[in-house]
Parts: C-alpha cells; sequence; structure tokens
C-alpha cells in the first residue's frame, strides 16, 4: 500500500467517523435508524468514488486531498461552506432528538435516492474531468472537458452536490433542516460564479464552451 492510498483510507475514515459523530452525538441515541441508513449511502457512494480513482486515476485522487484554496475569498466562502454543512447535520440530528418534523417513511427513502444520485452524479464527473479538484485551480495540460454531463451543464460537480444535500434532511427525517439547504445553495452558487470567473480568465477555451453550452447548474433554467 502506497502512501497515497494510506492517506485516502485515513481521509475516508476520518469522514465517515465526523459524520457519525454530527449525527449521532446532536440526536444523543443511537436509535435513529435514518441516520444509520444515510451513512452507509454515504460510506458507499465515497468508497466506489475512492476506489475507481484509486484503480484509474491516482492523480486526480491525490487532487481530491488537496482542500487548501490558495484564494483569500475562496478560503472564506469555503470555510461558510463547511459551517453551513455541518450545520446541516446538526440540526436535523436534534429534530430527530427533539421532534420537531414528521416525515414519512417514503420521503425519508426519497431523501437517500436524491443523495445516491448526487454521488452518482460527482461519480461521472470524476470519470470525464481527470482535473476535477476540490480545489479552484488549473493544472498543466488541463483543457476544457465537453463531454458527459459537461455536455449539459457546466458545472455538473455543484449540481450533484446541490442534489445531495437536497436529500440530506430528507433521509435524516427532517424538514427543518431543509432550511440549511437554502444557505448551502447560495454559498455553492456564489463559489460556482467565481469559479467561472476564475476560468473564463484562466482556461483557454472555456469562454467558447460557454457560448456552447449555455446552462450552469440546471438545463433550460440556469
Amino acid at each position: 500500500m502506497n502512501n497515497l492510498a494510506l492517506k485516502a483510507i485515513i481521509a475516508l475514515i476520518q469522514l465517515i467517523i465526523g459524520l457519525a459523530v454530527m449525527l449521532f452525538v446532536p440526536a444523543w441515541t443511537l436509535d435513529y435508524w435514518q441516520a444509520w441508513v444515510y451513512l452507509f449511502v454515504f460510506a458507499i457512494s465515497v468508497l466506489i468514488i475512492f476506489v475507481y480513482l484509486y484503480k484509474n486515476d491516482l492523480k486526480l485522487l491525490e487532487r481530491r486531498l488537496e482542500r487548501t484554496e490558495k484564494e483569500k475569498s475562496q478560503k472564506g466562502i469555503q470555510f461558510y461552506i463547511f459551517m453551513a454543512y455541518i450545520s446541516l447535520f446538526m440540526i436535523s440530528s436534534l429534530d430527530h432528538r427533539w421532534g420537531w418534523s414528521n416525515v414519512c417513511v417514503i420521503v425519508v427513502v426519497l431523501g437517500d435516492f436524491l443523495v445516491g444520485l448526487g454521488y452518482f452524479i460527482i461519480y461521472l464527473v470524476l470519470k470525464e474531468n481527470s482535473f476535477a479538484a476540490t480545489t479552484i485551480t488549473t493544472h498543466p495540460g488541463q483543457k476544457v472537458i465537453t463531454t458527459g454531463p459537461y455536455a449539459i451543464i457546466r458545472h455538473p460537480m455543484y449540481a450533484g452536490a446541490l442534489i445531495l444535500i437536497l436529500g440530506t434532511p430528507l433521509a435524516l427525517g427532517s424538514w427543518v433542516g431543509e432550511v440549511l439547504f437554502v444557505a448551502i445553495a447560495s454559498l455553492l452558487v456564489w463559489r460556482q460564479l467565481e469559479e467561472e470567473k476564475f476560468l473564463f480568465e484562466s482556461l483557454p477555451g472555456y469562454k467558447e464552451y460557454s457560448h456552447q453550452v449555455k446552462y450552469r447548474l440546471i438545463p433550460l433554467i440556469w
């Protein structure tokens, strides 16, 4: 096992443990089947992506593990997204603890489906774009990707993230948590717009691509 694989495994374990803490500590119980199902969907989705990258694209795996933004403005946006994301889990779990919401099983299953769909879209993006780093930057030899999900919208990674974030509170049995979706969606749109400014300036051919594919996140809408 090389250092990159070890680093990725450690990061994966940390993610799962961190998520478990955010789900079960605010709920103050392990009797929270929605959280167990969500944790399973999350772990399987992330594991599939890790295995694919490890077998097929080690450079992209390394880029995905690098999470430190270089631009000060992006560091701020990244921090706000991180805090809102944590709040999403904690409020949804507190909702379970205090019984604020009454979410039926069908809606919970729909939420888990949306989470899985979001990760599936992210998986398709990573298969198509070897330069899909977690930070806003460009790399030597990087080119505009126009195939796969990029033929439909310009930022499919963000679209996948929005879908899984929309599904998360539902999967955890919380209507209240959806309030945080609005905040996170606004922050992701802000980050996407800033990223697009950067790509217009730094990635040759991106301006032409933006004329070819008009929609950023939602086909036929925006």
